[in-house]
């Protein structure tokens, strides 16, 4: 899996960075004005966070030009200052000042651009003399192209890239094709983290060889464009320097934007659901679980989240106990209590997973987690099936409200489940998990013929 950098973390602190300052700014400019600075400042925190996402103001790479950077700043502050003006009018009580809205939007955007571009010089300076969080690349092909991009990631050591392999075709009868499978050995023992292609040099059934190896192995592969006609999927467009690098287009749900606005969604409905049911339904739970066997009311499971990485799922227990725990439940299963039965039948088993909700491990709503044999069987057996791995698991997802829940008893059975993930996961949307939330509910009070 891919290792694990400081640069998730920019994001959320330059978000929570620019919150802070809007907030704090205001007592300094509207005094006077007759404002509630509580409502005031969450208004302009809201506002703030929903231009921000339609302005990819903090999709901002180690590559984007000052130019692409100043370019958001003054998208984001004319649209603000538009929308703080337009504050006013909600109650004929606020003083109007357009000195003191003058005065806050220049401090503050002030502020904000000497704070980041302090911020990205360190962190290239940083970059540079230590080399922490550099990206290991390598390139396939001999081109032009190849070359150029190349000289860049060795004259250009702000960019982050440590150049670790050049896989190209320079003897006239040596055949890149013949060593793909030598160069995905060599990706997996030096920790690759980008491959650039050129397309010339590799036939389309290669390189699509090639991109679901870098699916299962979470290693980014890009494109070096030339006049071989471009694949029908999404790509864009980034530019080192002048230089062109097509990708592979990132999902929704890679937005740091989109994946707080989803937690903040899985926190709050996970709270909701831990006052108004979990907090009378556990008691009743353990009650009943207690009267019919011994052992614990929870079954504490692990399993393979986010990137792979292990937590404990929780359920109700409704099994016995037993050493068998990687082996999942198939009809009328001796280890099923009876009234572990009921509560499989109706999914109450799973309510406490919204305890690994709250706890940031999963998502109301994804790809279930699988238990880690099921992992090590079918990860390299399953197109795509380690995709899953590329968002949190959910309490409940598209593959279960579709029927694909339950034993897996043929490969069939987990390829249609891994169908319905990765395109939850291509196409997601509030609107899909928020219809996946009804269809689960509508799906217990029918009954399904695969929860035993």
């Amino acid at each position: 899996m891919q290792k694990g950098r400081y640069s998730k973390y920019i994001r959320p602190i330059s978000i929570f960075t620019d919150l802070f300052l809007i907030i704090v700014l205001i007592p300094f400019f509207y005094k006077g004005l007759n404002i509630n600075f509580i409502f005031f400042g969450i208004y302009l925190a809201f506002i703030w966070i929903i231009i921000s996402f339609f302005s990819r103001f903090y999709e901002v790479y180690r590559f984007t030009t000052p130019v692409e950077i100043l370019t958001k700043i003054a998208k984001q502050s004319v649209i603000f200052i538009l929308l703080i003006i337009a504050y006013f009018p909600f109650n004929k009580e606020f003083v109007f000042s357009g000195k003191a809205i003058a005065l806050y939007s220049i401090s503050l955007f002030s502020v904000i651009i000497l704070i980041k571009s302090l911020f990205f010089y360190y962190l290239k300076k940083y970059r540079i003399v230590t080399g922490n969080n550099f990206r290991n690349a390598i390139i396939i092909g001999y081109t032009n192209e190849a070359l150029d991009l190349k000289k860049i990631f060795d004259e250009r050591p702000d960019y982050g890239y440590r150049f670790k392999g050049f896989f190209s075709d320079k003897k006239v009868n040596e055949n890149i094709e013949g060593k793909i499978a030598s160069i995905k050995a060599y990706c997996i023992e030096n920790k690759i983290d980008e491959i650039y292609c050129s397309l010339n040099e590799i036939s389309d059934e290669k390189l699509k060889d090639l991109v679901e190896f870098g699916d299962n192995n979470s290693i980014v592969v890009k494109f070096i464009p030339d006049s071989k006609a471009i694949f029908s999927k999404n790509l864009k467009i980034d530019y080192y320097e002048l230089f062109p690098v097509l990708s592979l287009q990132k999902t929704a749900l890679h937005d740091p934007l989109i994946k707080n606005f989803k937690r903040g969604f899985d926190f709050i409905f996970s709270l909701f659901v831990i006052i108004l049911v979990l907090s009378w339904l556990t008691p009743l739970m353990a009650l009943l679980i207690k009267l019919e066997s011994r052992g614990p009311v929870f079954f504490k499971q692990s399993r393979p989240g986010l990137d792979e990485q292990e937590f404990l799922c929780y359920k109700f227990r409704s099994m016995q106990v037993n050493v068998t725990t990687e082996k999942e439940a198939s009809r009328n299963d001796p280890r099923v209590t009876r009234i572990g039965r009921f509560i499989r039948k109706t999914s109450i088993d799973e309510l406490p997973q919204f305890f690994n909700v709250l706890l940031g491990d999963m998502s109301v709503v994804g790809p279930r987690p699988h238990l880690w044999s099921q992992n090590k069987n079918y990860g390299n057996r399953i197109k795509k099936y380690m995709v899953r791995h590329y968002v949190k698991p959910g309490i409940t997802g598209l593959a279960q409200v579709k029927g694909c829940r339950g034993e897996i008893e043929t490969d069939n059975d987990m390829i249609n489940r891994i169908k319905y993930d990765v395109y939850y996961i291509e196409n997601w949307s509030l609107l899909m998990d928020i219809k996946i939330i009804i269809q689960t509910v509508v799906n217990i009070f029918k009954g399904e013929e695969k929860a035993y």
